[in-house]
């Protein structure tokens, strides 16, 4: 099994990608979305963070999160979100998904993949480039025609804060960070 090494630096901004157990489409459900807000909130009290910009899809969600001076634990914090949402409202979702053994092994459920993918961003040009990969992934999974459609995404208060047009985004002319990135 490969070696696993995360970047570990105080007061960071990192893009983070965490997906489904399966890619099983229940974020966007209202106990989905519920879930996801109340663990945010949760574990933000005891490990702060700040959110600069969110997207939730159906079977995965996008985020950039700034970490506080003197901090460097993201993976405690994506370990606590994952965990309150599968306590609270795993069997709220009644996901009918089997278990693997390895799962089973682990005392693990059918929420979430297991790790979470993770990048530093490096300046402000790596920020802004995040940001737009984000906002304009909802239109790259072809569930909405613009960001500004879909409801579940900072997009809306990056327009608010004029960061961005009204109608950023809704040409097309956006352009992807990587095409590696196909989640």
């Amino acid at each position: 099994m490969p070696n696993y090494r995360r970047l570990h630096i105080s007061g960071a901004t990192y893009f983070i990608t965490q997906v489904t157990y399966q890619r099983q489409p229940w974020l966007c459900s209202d106990i989905g979305r519920t879930a996801v807000r109340a663990a945010l909130g949760h574990v933000r009290k005891n490990y702060p963070f700040s959110i600069d910009a969110f997207v939730l899809l159906p079977d995965h969600f996008h985020t950039l999160w700034t970490l506080p001076a003197g901090d460097s634990n993201l993976s405690m914090r994506m370990l606590l979100i994952k965990r309150f949402v599968t306590k609270y409202y795993g069997h709220q979702l009644g996901l009918d998904v089997a278990i693997s053994r390895s799962r089973e092994k682990r005392k693990e459920r059918n929420l979430w993949q297991r790790r979470f993918w993770e990048h530093l961003i490096r300046d402000d040009v790596d920020f802004a480039n995040h940001c737009d990969y984000i906002h304009y992934n909802p239109v790259r999974h072809q569930l909405c025609e613009s960001p500004q459609q879909w409801v579940f995404s900072s997009v809306h208060r990056f327009i608010q804060q004029n960061i961005y047009s009204l109608d950023w985004g809704s040409s097309g002319e956006v352009q992807p960070v990587s095409d590696i990135w196909d989640v």
